[in-house]
C-alpha cells in the first residue's frame, strides 16, 4: 500500500491523511499514483482530460499508461485533487532478471473443451439488445450475469465475476468517454471490460479501446455480437 501523506483542504483548513489507491497494471503489479509531499490540494471547480488523467510507469514492467488522478472528498463539501508526480519523459523498461531453471518441464495445458455454437436472439427493441449481450457473456463463460450495480453514463450495465459491460442499444455511436469510463470502472472493481454497441463506434473510441484493451463488439439484428478489435477477438478465443 502507497504511504499516506498529510493534505489540508483550503476552504475550511481540516487535515486529512491521505493514501493514494493502487490500480492493477496490465502486468499485474500494482502502481499508485507518487503524491507529492507538502504540496497543496486544489479544488476541484472544472473538469478537463488533462487534469483528470496522469502518466505513470509501471515500476515492474515499466510500461507508461493514464492513469486516473487522485481526489479526495473534505466533509465541507469541496472534492480536492491531489497533486502527483506524473512521468512525463518516456522511460525504458528495466531489464528482467535471469530466470532459474525449472526444477521440472511443465506439461502442456489441456484444451477448453469447445463451447456450442451461441444462440442469438433477434433484437427488435433495446431491451432484446442488453438480452443479447447477456447470453453472449455467458456463452463466453461469465456465469451469474446481472444488472451492473453502478449504473453507466449511457446505455445500460451489465456484470458478473469478473467482468464489467457496457450495452449501447441506441443508435448513436460509442464515444472516447463511453469508452474510458468503463475502463475505469472496471480497474476499480478489478474486472475485465467489455463493450456492446449496436450503432458502432466512433474512429476515435476504437483507437483508445484498442490503447486500454477494451473489447468491442456490434451488435447485430439478429443478435450475434460481431468482434471489432484485438482485444474482442482474443476474449472470444480465451473465454472468461
Amino acid at each position: 500500500m502507497a504511504e499516506p501523506v498529510r493534505v489540508r483542504c483550503p476552504a475550511c483548513q481540516r487535515e486529512h491523511v491521505y493514501a493514494p489507491a493502487e490500480l492493477p497494471c496490465a502486468c499485474g503489479a500494482p502502481v499508485a499514483p507518487p503524491v507529492l509531499r507538502d504540496a497543496v490540494a486544489e479544488p476541484v471547480s472544472a473538469r478537463t482530460w488533462a487534469d483528470d488523467w496522469v502518466t505513470l510507469r509501471c515500476p515492474m514492467c515499466g510500461r507508461r499508461d493514464r492513469w486516473p488522478r487522485p481526489e479526495l472528498g473534505c466533509e465541507c463539501g469541496t472534492v480536492l485533487r491531489i497533486p502527483v508526480r506524473s512521468d512525463q519523459a518516456p522511460a525504458a523498461a528495466p531489464a528482467p532478471p535471469p530466470s532459474p531453471a525449472p526444477s521440472h518441464i511443465p506439461l502442456p495445458r489441456t484444451a477448453p473443451a469447445p463451447r456450442p455454437a451461441f444462440r442469438p436472439v433477434a433484437i427488435r427493441t433495446a431491451r432484446d439488445a442488453v438480452t443479447a449481450a447477456a447470453l453472449y457473456l455467458r456463452w463466453l463463460g461469465y456465469r451469474d450475469v446481472r444488472r451492473a450495480d453502478q449504473r453507466p453514463s449511457s446505455g445500460v450495465g451489465l456484470a458478473a465475476q469478473g467482468v464489467i459491460a457496457q450495452i449501447e442499444p441506441s443508435v448513436r455511436p460509442a464515444t472516447v468517454r463511453d469508452v474510458e469510463c468503463l475502463w475505469l470502472q472496471s480497474m476499480t472493481e478489478s474486472a475485465a471490460p467489455v463493450f456492446f454497441s449496436l450503432a458502432g463506434y466512433a474512429d476515435a473510441a476504437r483507437t483508445r479501446a484498442d490503447e486500454l484493451d477494451v473489447p468491442l463488439f456490434v451488435l447485430d439484428l439478429a443478435g450475434v455480437p460481431q468482434p471489432v478489435n484485438s482485444p474482442a477477438d482474443e476474449l472470444i478465443a480465451s473465454g472468461a
